[in-house]
């Protein structure tokens, strides 16, 4: 290593190691790690907590002016309730973090001509975590599944995954929730869609004999998608009259919009390195950046802006040759070890589509292009092994696999015939799987038999005998 490479690093190891300087108050990790769910036990408190009746709730929720219609029944009064009543420290959360997160919603929902109450939709799919992950995989504030993010133009690769960044996620909200509209012209049902996909909600239409109102396909919907709607009426009814139901929250609670300014780095970035050299904590700029998955960026991504604090701007202009010198030094290892090492990665992979054939398991079809199962059920938006034949699977094989966006399909197998036996010729990411679909009447079993095999290991070069 150069000595101006040693002086970097040991730099910048000082620099990390030493106390930072806070741009925010709030512990924004813990707040991140928050994320609360419906089905847990409310947590009690003792502030005074005001009596409601049902009808003074009917009435203050006609009172609120609202495109989308705000039905009240006893399911949506069951979901006051608990927001207003029974888990008031969720509600104060999520309080707190809409004074950051609103603003920004609201932005985008009048650029695209949306309601303005769309705003509440991300509380009841996220609690406004911005790096929610449910157990379907759906990430983010607006909780994108991988391929529904994809659609809508946000980048998700082992680096980046910008269902995590507040403007990017909200903005492909606005074009999903759009297109719903369009579909069904009716914002109930566009909603209940947003969360149960539109093919749910057309065989809840037809499973209730053609209606077209939310209410009366209510029953045949899933059963998550029943409570949805209830709980944005509900959120939207406490956030609105918020002080009748005696919700005050003091300054230092609320999460404050930041001030932030937009950077092309152009070299290999590493994120804890660019806060060491900026003199503040490593977490803002992580809060900053979120959909930074592990907080490295390679230098391809030139055009890729990072936010920094605009108190840091003089600084990183004054510095920036200096700053962009170090970080070159320090991010080339750590990106590439991302590169091959991070779950989703797709960096330097072709797109291809594999279409499920008879015989087809979702573990083998991984298998075969090298690639992880976890991975290509969120490429695809799985949840589950369930696969159906004609299905058509998005997939990002593993170079080492041999295949690409010129070579979708497998290559046929090279054999070879010494003595009258005749042999496969083993190839990079062959597995015994794929060699036997690759000839009649082969099983795995049979492969292992006709070659004294014990495992599933093999080596490229190896001959194996096939008959």
């Amino acid at each position: 290593m150069k000595w101006s490479e040693i002086i970097a690093v040991s730099t910048i190891a000082i620099l990390v190691l030493a106390p930072c300087k806070r741009v925010f108050s709030q512990d924004f990790q813990a707040m991140e790690d928050s994320l609360v769910v419906l089905d847990f036990f409310p947590e009690y408190t003792y502030e005074h907590v005001p009596d409601a009746s049902y009808f003074e709730i009917e009435e203050r929720l006609a009172a609120i002016s609202s495109t989308i219609p705000l039905h009240f029944n006893e399911r949506v009064k069951s979901f006051v309730d608990y927001f207003s009543v029974r888990n008031r420290n969720y509600t104060r959360m999520v309080m707190a973090r809409s004074h950051y997160y609103f603003p920004i919603f609201e932005k985008y929902l009048a650029e695209y001509r949306l309601p303005d109450e769309l705003k509440y939709l991300a509380i009841v799919e996220s609690g406004l975590a911005v790096k929610a992950r449910s157990r379907a995989s759906a990430v983010g504030l607006w909780q994108f599944m991988y391929a529904t993010g994809r659609m809508h133009g946000l980048r998700i690769d082992g680096y980046l995954d910008e269902r995590m960044d507040p403007e990017k996620s909200t903005e492909a909200a606005c074009k999903h929730l759009n297109m719903l509209y369009r579909e069904f012209g009716n914002w109930e049902l566009a909603l209940a869609a947003y969360n149960c996909g539109s093919g749910n909600v057309r065989k809840a239409m037809r499973r209730s004999g053609g209606k077209t109102a939310f209410w009366d396909i209510y029953p045949y919907l899933p059963r998550e998608t029943r409570s949805y709607l209830p709980q944005f009426v509900a959120i939207l009814y406490v956030f609105n009259y918020a002080e009748e139901h005696n919700f005050y929250l003091e300054p230092m609670e609320l999460l404050y919009p930041i001030a932030y300014d937009t950077v092309h780095i152009g070299v290999t970035l590493d994120l804890p390195a660019l806060a060491g050299l900026l003199e503040i904590c490593p977490e803002d700029l992580e809060f900053l950046n979120p959909a930074l998955r592990h907080g490295v960026l390679p230098e391809s991504n030139r055009t890729q802006v990072i936010r920094i604090p605009s108190e840091t701007t003089g600084d990183f202009g004054a510095r920036r040759a200096k700053i962009l010198d170090t970080l070159a030094v320090l991010g080339k290892a750590k990106a590439q070890s991302v590169a091959q090492q991070a779950s989703g990665s797709i960096a330097g992979r072709d797109r291809i589509v594999h279409v499920v054939r008879s015989g087809d398991v979702l573990g083998k079809i991984a298998q075969m292009y090298r690639v992880r199962l976890s991975d290509l059920q969120e490429w695809n938006s799985i949840n589950g092994n369930l696969i159906r034949v004609g299905q058509r699977l998005i997939v990002y094989p593993h170079p080492e696999a041999g295949y690409s966006a010129q070579n979708p399909q497998p290559q046929p197998p090279k054999t070879t015939v010494v003595n009258g036996t005749r042999y496969h010729i083993v190839q990079p990411g062959d597995s015994l799987w794929s060699i036997s679909r690759a000839y009649q009447d082969l099983t795995i079993e049979k492969l292992k038999k006709l070659n004294n095999l014990n495992s599933d290991k093999l080596q490229p070069g190896q001959k194996l005998v096939i008959g």
